[in-house]
């Protein structure tokens, strides 16, 4: 056997790995495994999660809507209302058929659930009370399901527990008719008060992540370097390309000040290449920012450079009206509005 084998390998192709070497690195495992990869990218997204609500005082969550002339736009519309006429067509029959019906109300329960708050003991028994999913499995097998007076409980616990910016939608669910028109738009409602409910939770964190933030990002950095060692490499090339431009300037005054580096280093950010892919990993999660503030700085000198170069060619030969300077900044400030996008 072990002769057949011998003979199979060398009569394989030479671009074909040979599966009988155990030592072959082509038949190797990576030395990453999953786990280790979705735990490292759980590791940075939680980092990057608790940068963003910090640091940006606006950070809120914002439900992902695909456009409605794209495909996907298309398809999501297309699959929702052929879920919803299955529903219709399952409720008409003689007798109605609730199977999805109560999967639907028992997901409703749950949303509705993960809405309440530690003390709302009362609103929740009688939540458990109305919504008792194996009492309604029995009203539809007994054909005594009373769909609206469910919705009515539904949209009444809603209406005490959203916010009163959806109030609006609440009282117009009052006003559909049809279980189906009811379950769709109580469905579309409590989607919105999760999303508020997040956000509302988002601003209940934020003080407490800002006094532990610095802590808390050092400590997830570090367990990325424990498991990545060299996962710091943009990050320590950019410091040497800092230190090496700083430390011609300080050859007479000593050794290079840390601080001095750092304000050098985030002066090259300000000058990034848009094309340079290597952009250091400890402050990649600021880099629109950054980019930002480099497109500012770019039409600050701009704009500078136009008024200085009008004022010192003109200056005595032109008498310049009043308010010249200030009009003729805005004029430029207009036209290179978006110069950066071209």
């Amino acid at each position: 056997m072990s002769n057949q084998r011998a003979e199979a390998s060398s009569d394989a192709p030479a671009d074909l790995p040979c599966l009988e070497k155990i030592e072959s690195p082509t038949g190797s495992p990576p030395t990453t495994s999953l786990s280790s990869l979705m735990e490292l990218e759980n590791c940075v997204s939680n980092l990057s999660l608790a940068h963003e609500i910090v640091v940006n005082g606006d950070f809120c969550f914002v439900p992902r809507s695909p456009p409605t002339n794209s495909l996907e736009g298309r398809v999501k519309e297309i699959v929702h209302l052929a879920f919803w006429d299955s529903l219709q067509e399952e409720l008409n029959r003689d007798p109605p058929n609730y199977n999805h019906a109560v999967i639907l109300l028992e997901e409703v329960k749950s949303m509705l659930g993960s809405l309440l708050l530690p003390g709302h003991i009362r609103l929740r028994a009688q939540l458990d009370e109305v919504l008792d999913m194996e009492l309604i499995r029995q009203q539809v097998e007994h054909n005594a399901l009373d769909l609206h007076r469910l919705a009515e409980f539904i949209i009444h616990t809603m209406a005490s527990l959203c916010a009163p910016v959806r109030d609006p939608e609440v009282r117009a669910l009052q006003d559909l008719k049809g279980p189906v028109e009811l379950l769709r738009g109580i469905f579309h409602v409590l989607g919105l008060m999760k999303t508020d409910m997040v956000n509302f939770t988002i601003r209940s964190l934020r003080p407490h992540l800002m006094q532990q933030a610095v802590q808390y990002e050092r400590a997830k950095f570090q367990q990325i370097l424990d498991k990545h060692p060299a996962s710091l490499e943009n990050t320590t090339a950019w410091l040497q390309a800092a230190a090496s431009e700083e430390s011609p300037a300080t050859d007479s005054r000593g050794p290079l000040s840390p601080t001095a580096v750092l304000n050098r280093a985030y002066t090259l950010l300000l000058r990034w290449d848009p094309q340079d892919q290597k952009y250091p990993e400890t402050v990649l999660m600021d880099r629109a920012r950054l980019d930002l503030l480099s497109q500012q700085l770019q039409l600050l000198v701009l704009e500078a450079s136009v008024l200085l170069l009008t004022c010192t060619l003109f200056q005595g030969s032109v008498p310049f009206p009043q308010g010249f300077v200030g009009k003729l900044r805005q004029s430029v400030t207009a036209l290179l509005e978006g110069s950066h996008t071209r």
